[in-house]
């Protein structure tokens, strides 16, 4: 099991327009200000897109994140992630062990995460070798709003009982985050409020202060 580079990861999500290179710009200036800000792992989803489109814009993003020597984490793809020599994959809840396998023989150096839904998904990918694991969503989410009803944060000590690091997703806002760390979550995974939010920098900076311990701000 690898240690986790960091305790804050921002989840890429491409603004809603009809217009895929404006889509595409807003989302890598939101990043160069995250990165700027001290933002240092990034989980690259989008897996909405065309294998050729998601490839592009992955290598928009894995450079950039690599002048800031961050962490690269793919979304569902370890084949795209060893492409982008990302630093990590993370895989789909219902994952299977040989796609475990398989994620790791791509990426023999890298990070292995899985998403879980339920304390017994967690002990599942615990047994399963895993890195982390993502428990969403732990509050309701307009970002996710297809997995069940909110878990809450005792799910968190329960999940992280299993020795699996966990990372609170879903609904997670700066004043939620704090009782997450408390819970037991290693990480929280932050979306909506740094990829849509009208002040995204502020927010990466509390979230980095949350994360470090020290919540703050001067």
């Amino acid at each position: 099991m690898k240690a986790l580079p960091a305790r804050l990861l921002v989840v890429t999500e491409r603004s809603a327009t009809d217009d895929p290179e404006i889509a595409a710009r807003q989302l890598l200036e939101t990043l160069d200000r995250l990165l700027a800000a001290g933002i240092r792992w990034v989980w690259f989803r989008e897996r909405d897109l065309e294998p050729d489109a998601r490839l592009v814009l992955g290598r928009r993003v894995a450079e950039r994140v690599r002048v800031h020597r961050g962490t690269l984490t793919v979304g569902g793809d370890a084949a795209l992630a060893a492409a982008l020599e990302a630093q990590g994959v993370h895989l789909p809840g219902g994952s299977t062990p040989s796609d475990f396998a398989r994620a790791r023989g791509l990426l023999p150096n890298g990070l292995v995460g899985v998403s879980a839904h339920s304390v017994p998904e967690v002990e599942a990918a615990a047994r399963a070798g895993v890195d982390y694991a993502t428990v969403s969503p732990i509050f309701p989410s307009a970002s996710k709003p297809g997995y069940g009803p909110a878990l809450g944060v005792a799910a968190l000590t329960r999940a992280a009982a299993s020795g699996l690091p966990v990372i609170a997703l879903g609904g997670i806002t700066t004043e939620r985050a704090p009782g997450c760390h408390t819970a037991g979550a290693a990480g929280v995974a932050v979306m909506g409020p740094l990829m849509r939010g009208s002040n995204r920098v502020e927010q990466a900076r509390i979230f980095l202060d949350i994360a470090s311990g020290t919540p703050d701000r001067p």
